[in-house]
Formats: structure tokens, C-alpha cells, sequence
């Protein structure tokens, strides 16, 4: 009976470790919904597309190294996207269905301000965390919305910086052509202008394109007539793509200075490098290696290596994102989106951010939600965009401007 014994109590010691390791793997098996909403189409795809793929990158690196450890429990991630077109209607609809179809507590992307502005509509009455890339109209932030928060510093908060160093270049006069309907280009504007015209300058016009418009010359004919000392040029990449190629054609030889955040590859679908030579774009520090560092380099083997194609400058805002998701996770020990929301407000930037970020106080994001990068310098120069110098930004004064705007 002894030895009959030992065999039982063996058995029943290998089924109870069995029956544990069972609940470990059952435990390890969870998920999480990354839900994404952006422009995967159209002119705004330029931006949206990259940041839905570099939020795939940073989820896939993720499960690869086991997914994230809360408690006990591990979570596998899963990436659902939706293409909002920068629609602001397709932008609540994929929304909505993010949150009642598919049981996303955590939105990631959003390039455009307009799709964003009307998500941010209502997003404070769901039990969700909302995270926001490029989109850089103000607003977005100044409402002071609990659950949302953003990596792109807003529009006029580059603006100010950008005004600043165009003046301190000698320019005295300067002409405006720009998507200046777009409320955050027109805040980059109103910024820009305070600043310049403090510093003794003078806007000598403002010439307005849309999106989708490609022939610039009435334009730019309008505004040669001024004889302005530089054009300053804001919009969408192919747009301002077609007002650079086109200056040049027209013969204008004044210093262009820009605000796009696109990459070498975009410009160069409309203009030559030669017609984009010596053109400036003034914006906040975005993925331009040499203002950036080793892990910016990997970042963007990593991503030419799974896309085939560079990311464009403003996807790391989406990688970034992620990567603050994922530490207040584990810092909050819990998948609930208000405990994670408090361990975003209190947390620092995340080892692998790619962006270089200014911390309010100890913390990434400010009592707004609103995280702050530097602002840069750029210049393209044989072929490409070459960090040239930061622009003098203050994310403590604009932290109390943006809380100041609150109603």
C-alpha cells in the first residue's frame, strides 16, 4: 500500500502542477485592445498612416518580449485601426465603434486636428484614455480633459519660437501662403506674428490654399508683386511641396521658410531636390537623427526595415504614445483606465521615447494633459532635412497660457 500511495500522491501533485500551469498560461493568454484611429487615406495619410504603423511596431516589439506583466497577469496586444480619411465625422465614427464594437479602453494616433477636435468632443464622458500625435490645434488640450492626452506640443507654442528666430535672421518683411483656413495653422500664424512684428517686422500678405489644391502660381504672382524679403509657407506636404516647386519656377529667389513636418520622401513626390534647396521648416524637434540620437537611428532602420519606405518626422508622436501606455500600465498595476490615467499625469518620459520632450516639472505631461518636445530648426541641404538649431521654447509659461484659456 506504501508504494500504491506514492504513486497516488505523485499523480495527484503532477495534476495539481498541471492544473496551475494551466492557470498561468490561461492567465498569460489575455488581451488588450490598442484601439487607432487616423488618416489612412487621403492628403492627411501622410501623417496618419505612419503613426498607425509605428503604434503596430511598438505593439509587435511588445508581445515579442511577452506583452506587459500587470500583477499577475500578462497581456497580449492587439492593434485595431480604422481609417478616419481626417474626416471629422469618420473620425467619431471609428471612435465610436473602437469603443462599442471592439472594447478599446485606449486610443492611440490621431494626426489631424479637426477629427480630433470632435473626438475630443465627448471623449471625457467614456472610461477611456485617449492619446493624441500630431494633431496640433490648441484646443485640444485646453479644455483641460481628463482622460486625453497629447505628445505634440500645439501649433502657436512652435509658432512663437518660429517668429522669433526668422526675425533674429534679418528678415524685415515676409508673405504668407498657407492653409490658413486649418485653425492650427492659423494659431502657428497668429503666433508667428506676434513675435515677428515685436521684433520689427512686417507681414505683407496672407494668400490662402486648400488641401487639395496643386496649381499655386495666382498665388504666388500676388505675392511676388510685394517684393517680400522670404515667403513663409504652412500647410499639408504636397501642397507646400507645390508652392516651393513652383516659386522656383517663378524665378522667386527670397529664403522660404515652412511648417509641414514632412519627411524627404514626400517632398520629393512633387518637387526636386534642387527646388526644395535652402528651404527651412520650423517645427517642433522631430525624427531628424543628428537632433535625436542612437534611438532615433534604430527606430528608423527598424521601421524603413518592416514599411519599406522612412517614417515620416511626426510618427514617433504615435511610438511615443505607446510606450507612455505601456509604463502607467505597469506603474499602475492595472488595466483600469482612470488608474492609468493618474499614473500617466505623475509619470516621467519613457526610456523609449524617440522624441526629445521638456518635462513639466518631474512629469511628461503638464495639469493639461499636454506634453512639450523642443522645437527645431531645419534646413534642407543637399537632399535632405539637416538640424540646424533649437529654437528657445518655454513649456512652463505656455503650460499657464494653456491652463489660462480654460472657461
Amino acid at each position: 500500500m506504501t508504494r500504491i500511495d506514492g504513486r497516488l500522491v505523485a499523480r495527484c501533485t503532477a495534476v495539481l502542477a498541471g492544473l496551475a500551469l494551466c492557470a498561468t498560461a490561461h492567465a498569460a493568454q489575455k488581451e488588450l485592445v490598442i484601439g487607432v484611429s487616423d488618416a489612412l487615406t487621403g492628403p492627411g495619410a501622410v501623417y496618419g498612416l505612419p503613426q498607425s504603423n509605428a503604434v503596430q511596431m511598438a505593439v509587435d516589439d511588445t508581445n515579442a518580449k511577452g506583452g506587459i506583466k500587470v500583477g499577475q497577469d500578462v497581456y497580449k496586444l492587439r492593434v485595431v485601426a480604422y481609417d478616419d480619411k481626417a474626416n471629422p465625422t469618420e473620425a467619431t465614427n471609428s471612435v465610436r465603434k473602437l469603443i462599442d464594437r471592439d472594447g478599446a479602453q485606449y486610443l492611440l494616433g490621431f494626426c489631424c486636428s479637426g477629427p480630433t477636435s470632435a473626438v475630443a468632443s465627448f471623449i471625457g464622458r467614456e472610461n477611456v484614455t485617449m492619446l493624441v500625435g500630431n494633431a496640433a490645434e490648441r484646443a485640444i488640450t485646453a479644455q483641460g480633459i481628463p482622460n486625453l492626452f497629447r505628445t505634440r506640443p500645439p501649433a502657436d507654442f512652435t509658432g512663437s519660437a518660429a517668429g522669433a528666430f526668422v526675425a533674429k535672421r534679418g528678415v524685415k518683411t515676409i508673405a504668407v501662403i498657407g492653409s490658413l483656413d486649418v485653425s492650427f495653422y492659423s494659431q502657428y500664424l497668429e503666433a508667428f506674428e506676434r513675435e515677428f512684428t515685436k521684433k520689427g517686422g512686417k507681414i505683407l500678405a496672407k494668400e490662402t490654399f486648400g488641401l487639395k489644391d496643386r496649381d499655386m502660381t495666382p498665388q504666388l504672382t500676388k505675392v511676388r508683386a510685394l517684393n517680400p524679403e522670404a515667403l513663409l509657407v504652412l500647410g499639408y506636404v504636397e501642397p507646400c511641396a507645390f508652392v516651393y516647386r513652383q516659386a522656383v519656377e517663378l524665378g522667386m529667389k527670397m529664403p522660404r521658410y515652412g511648417f509641414t513636418s514632412g519627411s524627404e520622401e514626400q517632398f520629393l513626390k512633387v518637387a526636386t531636390s534642387e527646388q526644395m534647396e535652402g528651404v527651412w521648416d520650423l517645427r517642433p524637434t522631430e525624427l531628424t537623427v543628428s537632433a535625436l540620437g542612437e534611438r532615433a537611428n534604430a527606430y528608423v532602420a527598424e521601421y524603413t526595415k518592416r514599411f519599406g519606405i522612412p517614417p515620416s518626422p511626426s510618427s514617433p508622436y504615435a511610438y511615443d504614445q505607446f510606450y507612455v501606455l505601456k509604463h502607467a500600465i505597469e506603474k499602475a498595476g492595472s488595466v483600469d483606465p482612470k488608474k492609468v490615467q493618474d499614473a500617466i499625469r505623475s509619470g516621467g518620459i519613457p526610456p523609449e521615447a524617440i522624441m526629445r520632450y521638456l518635462p513639466v516639472g518631474s512629469a511628461m505631461f503638464d495639469e493639461n494633459g499636454q506634453a512639450y518636445t523642443t522645437n527645431g530648426a531645419f534646413q534642407w541641404q543637399k537632399g535632405k532635412w539637416v538640424y540646424v538649431s533649437d529654437l528657445p521654447s518655454d513649456p512652463v509659461a505656455y503650460s499657464k497660457y494653456l491652463r489660462s484659456l480654460r472657461k
